[in-house]
């Protein structure tokens, strides 16, 4: 897996926490010298018209760039980072020159010096949050091939395609297939995130392994909106919570049960739902089935590192089924 990019300025969650940063350090400078709530605000409002915009444009920039600054060594990274602050002060001061508040002398050094400074502060959050990703996704999916190469379910799988080597050989093969291509995709290097088509192409294929071992007991429905296959999601994500369902929702049931998976597009969003029936004496209960959780800190965490705040994760018992429900961007 690639280094996470360490300009990565372009997630919403990234520019609210600067901007909200820059936004605390300006109410704290402008205590100075005030003579009440009124004369602050009257210069919180005035400071913030000036660096509201150059820190927008500091965000642009590094966001458009970060490809490029990538390619640095990380002190060439805060070089160019203190530099783009530095342009991004006497923007400020600019603003603050045209509005006729920065007096006969123009504090152009103050201005560069305070936009170097918050800059500095900027890019060392940046790079404690390209440093976190990595490590963080490495354990996850270390966690998710784990839970994927269970001896049991290889076990089953092979007992299945044993039993119908001499009576359905093509069936047996086609098993035999849909197990191979689960592991190799679990076992390849993985990118920083997949498509939802492939994500779900990866879950019918489990599916398909497991439709064999369970027969009419379990019942898949899909109803997938094309428009969604281009979002984007972690890797290795879908098949797991697919599992789960099967684990808690059929497998346990002497009836079986039913598992449906949706995704839409609403807009600029698009909600992936994983439905299952519960075991009859877990079907009136709103408490969490024992089990459906192991795996949800994970993705969760996994989520939020590569959508950050523009996702939604939820899970739990709704109606008498449980349901995981995420939502994503739109591609």
């Amino acid at each position: 897996m690639g280094r996470a990019l360490v300009f990565d300025a372009c997630q919403v969650g990234v520019v609210l926490r600067a901007v909200l940063f820059v936004e605390v350090v300006l109410g704290v400078c402008a205590l100075f010298g005030t003579t009440g709530p009124g004369d602050w605000l009257a210069r919180l409002a005035l400071l913030t018209g000036a660096a509201l915009p150059a820190t927008l444009l500091w965000l642009v920039t590094a966001c458009s760039l970060k490809n490029a600054l990538q390619r640095l060594q990380p002190a060439l990274q805060y070089a160019a980072g203190v530099l783009l602050g530095m342009l991004a002060g006497l923007y400020a001061c600019a603003m603050l020159l045209l509005a006729g508040a920065a007096g006969e002398a123009p504090p152009w050094l103050a201005c560069a010096a305070s936009g170097a400074l918050l800059s500095a502060l900027l890019v060392t959050a940046l790079q404690l949050r390209a440093r976190a990703r990595t490590p963080a996704a490495t354990a996850a999916r270390l966690t998710e091939l784990q839970s994927r190469i269970r001896p049991h379910f290889l076990f089953n799988t092979l007992n299945s395609a044993i039993a119908l080597v001499r009576d359905e050989p093509a069936k047996a093969e086609a098993l035999l297939e849909d197990l191979s291509d689960l592991f190799r995709h679990a076992l390849v290097e993985q990118g920083e995130s997949a498509t939802l088509e492939e994500e779900i192409t990866l879950a019918r294929r489990y599916l398909d392994i497991e439709q064999v071992r369970f027969g009419e007991r379990m019942r898949v429905q899909w109803q997938i909106d094309p428009r969604a296959h281009a979002a984007r999601l972690p890797p290795l994500l879908l098949q797991p919570l697919v599992e789960n369902a099967v684990k808690h929702g059929v497998e346990p049931s002497a009836h079986g049960g039913k598992l449906r998976i949706t995704a839409e597009q609403r807009g600029s969003r698009v909600v992936l739902t994983i439905t299952n029936t519960l075991p009859s004496e877990c079907a009136g209960s709103d408490e969490r089935p024992r089990g459906h959780g192991i795996a949800q800190a994970n993705v969760r965490e996994r989520l939020r590192l590569l959508h950050d705040v523009d996702c939604d994760f939820s899970a739990g018992v709704h109606n008498g089924l449980y349901q995981v429900r995420i939502a994503l961007p739109a591609p």
